[in-house]
């Protein structure tokens, strides 16, 4: 039907917040706080323009580029989302396979709801796994030897959640981690039966890293002993890529710089964590000064269009990564629809992309 077509992430959203439960949508689509910092992210990239440029060849216009030396057929990634099989059954893997199909890497979060070694096959190889520190780091460095053991060549540590921040629209649900349902939880997913069948068949969504670890993950357990130290450890450890996520500030920028990781992503963990958090996109000129042109930024948070990709590009980003849109169009319409938005977001590249004048990726930093 018309009306459930995906022309937009917008589109996207509207309909999985009419298939979700209440608590799966606001846990997706919420933010710390009052969800200021979320409406600044938008309002940063909103008040951001790009100049048109007329009467130049961009009959041929490509969207490949490369991560790491690696070619990729799209600018943008996926980033990490924990439990992502909640917004459909199997939509971990749907992802894998998008991200196998276009060659770009797929973020595996620490609290993935699919298997990171089952992930990562299903993508063939396109994969990165995303680290929390947690507790005393005793399984954060578990993972990482499993990370390795499981083939992933490159490790995302995410650095800006020292406790998860407080998010109300998700907290007023009760939700929690394992999944667990009360009468309250009852009712709401009695109301909303395609989706409760459909998981009720597939089986409750769990954190799958921890099923046969030997040790439990607590979403809410306090992360806040990570510091550099732990950076220098990881980096003596881990022989592949490493990534740090969740920078905005410049002086940090140098110091991951310097600590030796191979990239960083900007990010405010799309306003999930602090509600004053600035705008990312602002902070990812910052950075991108303050360590230099050649040095990898990595970016995320807000991204709603291919001509948000654009912006943060030309901002200053190697590469880009895509989030909750993508958990929408599973939900709204399952593989198909993650396909569509997909296609809408390359369009939408491509299309800005003619409008600049531009026919590469690579012209968007000249």
């Amino acid at each position: 039907m018309p009306s459930n077509a995906i022309h937009s992430a917008e589109d996207a959203r509207r309909i999985s917040r009419r298939r979700l439960p209440w608590m799966v949508f606001d846990y997706i689509d919420g933010a710390a706080g009052h969800g200021s910092g979320a409406a600044r992210n938008r309002a940063a990239l909103d008040a951001m323009t790009i100049r048109p440029r007329v009467l130049r060849d961009v009959s041929e216009r490509s969207l490949a580029t490369e991560v790491f030396g690696q070619p990729t057929q799209r600018p943008f990634g996926i980033a990490p989302m924990g439990m992502c099989n909640l917004s459909a059954p199997g939509a971990d893997l749907m992802l894998a396979r998008l991200a196998a199909r276009y060659s770009v890497p797929l973020g595996v979060s620490t609290v993935a709801s699919t298997s990171m070694e089952e992930i990562v096959v299903e993508a063939e190889g396109n994969a990165w796994f995303q680290l929390y520190f947690s507790g005393d780091g005793s399984g954060t460095f578990k993972l990482v030897d499993r990370a390795r053991a499981a083939g992933y060549e490159t490790l995302v540590l995410t650095v800006d959640v020292p406790e998860v921040g407080r998010r109300p629209r998700e907290l007023r649900h009760g939700f929690k981690m394992p999944f667990r349902i009360g009468p309250r939880q009852f009712v709401d997913f009695a109301l909303h039966p395609r989706w409760s069948l459909s998981t009720l068949m597939a089986g409750k969504p769990q954190m799958a890293n921890f099923l046969t670890e030997g040790y439990e993950f607590d979403r809410t357990e306090s992360r806040a002993k990570a510091t550099w130290e732990t950076l220098a450890r990881l980096r003596d450890q881990w022989e592949g890529k490493l990534v740090v996520k969740g920078v905005l500030d410049p002086e940090d920028a140098l110091a991951v710089k310097a600590a030796g990781a191979d990239a960083l992503q900007v990010s405010s963990h799309g306003a999930r964590q602090l509600d004053s958090a600035p705008a990312a996109i602002e902070a990812l000129r910052e950075i991108r000064t303050a360590v230099g042109d050649e040095y990898p930024l990595f970016y995320d948070s807000g991204l709603q269009s291919g001509e948000d990709a654009i912006k943060a590009l030309s901002a200053g980003a190697d590469y880009v990564f895509f989030g909750r849109i993508l958990q929408f169009a599973m939900a709204a319409a399952g593989e198909a629809g993650l396909q569509q938005l997909w296609d809408v977001l390359s369009e939408e590249f491509s299309i800005t992309m003619a409008q600049i004048g531009v026919t590469s990726v690579g012209e968007l930093k000249d």
